[in-house]
Order: C-alpha cells, then sequence, then structure tokens
C-alpha cells in the first residue's frame, strides 16, 4: 500500500489540474471562454471500497458522490459524502476532470475537493478540514452508466499536524440522473 500511498498523496489534485489546463487552453478557451458554462450528462455515484492507514487495512468505506449536470471549461463540479465502518465521516465539494477515448467507452478521471472529516472511531487525521483527491479508471456503457476502480487520499495537505493520510481503494457505479 505504501506505493499507493505515495501516488495518492495529492499528486492526482496536480496531474489533473495540469491536465485540464491543458485541454481548457487546447478545447475550451472560445469567444465564451476558457471557463464557460458547459451542459453535460449529471451522475450519481455510489462506490464502496477498504480504508487503508500506513499500510494496514482498517475498515471499509461507503462513498455517494453526486457530479453535476454543467462544466466549466473542464471542469465539473462534484460534491459526496463518505461514511466508514469505524464511524468516520466526510463530506466535501471541488472538481473532476475526465478524459475519455474516441468512442467515450473508456475513460480516466481525476478529482480533487475539500471537505469536513469526523474522526469517530477512526483515524486522526490531524484535524477536520481534509483535502480528497483522486484518480479512476473505468468503462461507460453506451446509456451512460459508469463502472470504474478508483483510488482516493485523504488529508489535510499540511495545514495540521499531524498530516497523516488515508486511502480508500474502491469499486463505483456511476448512473446518469437528470
Amino acid at each position: 500500500m505504501s506505493d499507493i500511498a505515495f501516488v495518492t498523496d495529492g499528486t492526482f489534485a496536480v496531474v489533473g489540474l495540469v491536465l485540464g489546463l491543458i485541454d481548457m487552453g487546447a478545447n475550451h478557451c472560445t469567444a465564451g471562454g476558457c471557463l464557460a458554462r458547459q451542459e453535460v450528462q449529471p451522475h450519481a455515484s455510489l462506490s464502496a471500497g477498504a480504508t487503508y492507514f500506513q499500510e494496514n487495512q482498517v475498515g471499509e468505506e461507503l462513498y455517494f458522490r453526486r457530479d453535476v449536470g454543467h462544466t466549466y471549461g473542464p471542469f465539473q463540479p462534484v460534491y459526496g459524502f463518505s461514511a466508514t465502518s469505524d464511524g468516520e465521516l466526510w463530506g466535501g465539494a471541488g472538481a473532476a476532470y475526465r478524459i475519455s477515448d474516441r468512442s467515450d467507452h473508456l475513460y480516466m478521471q481525476f478529482h480533487t475537493m475539500a471537505g469536513l472529516y469526523a474522526e469517530g472511531d477512526g483515524v486522526d487525521l490531524g484535524g477536520p478540514i481534509q483535502f480528497r483527491s483522486g484518480i479512476e479508471f473505468g468503462y461507460q456503457t453506451d446509456r451512460g452508466v459508469r463502472m470504474s476502480l478508483g483510488f482516493d487520499h485523504r488529508s489535510n495537505a499540511g495545514i495540521d499536524s499531524p498530516n497523516p493520510g488515508l486511502e480508500t481503494v474502491h469499486f463505483r457505479v456511476s448512473i446518469p440522473t437528470k
């Protein structure tokens, strides 16, 4: 697990931002502006996975996420709420950036979110403000249903001490909504 912790320590947030900015400059800077609002299909997602702290599996997590029905340039607003088997709660909002193949079936999505964390009987992450970033690799059906595997990392980004991280390895199903 230490390799996953290293890769998900915020790296996905930075990679997603850089790729999104490159995409924005190449494909979204029109007369309406680089961050012009564009309507897209919203999705409601539910994921389940294992949580890891310092290379040890410490619990399971259920996570609901909503990808809203518009983007600003290539960035789609998202919000979500999660609960673990140890009573940890997290809720937050941020943005996602999705890259897909020409058929729009295979995709990769980066996300970064800021939120609030309640420890419950779980891991002390150093404070109530926690950032969640991650990546998922998935498949989208012709009807817009998405199935993916993902890795998420939560930490306080150094604004509190200590600053340990909590990782989640999950399977997500996303249903198109109105």
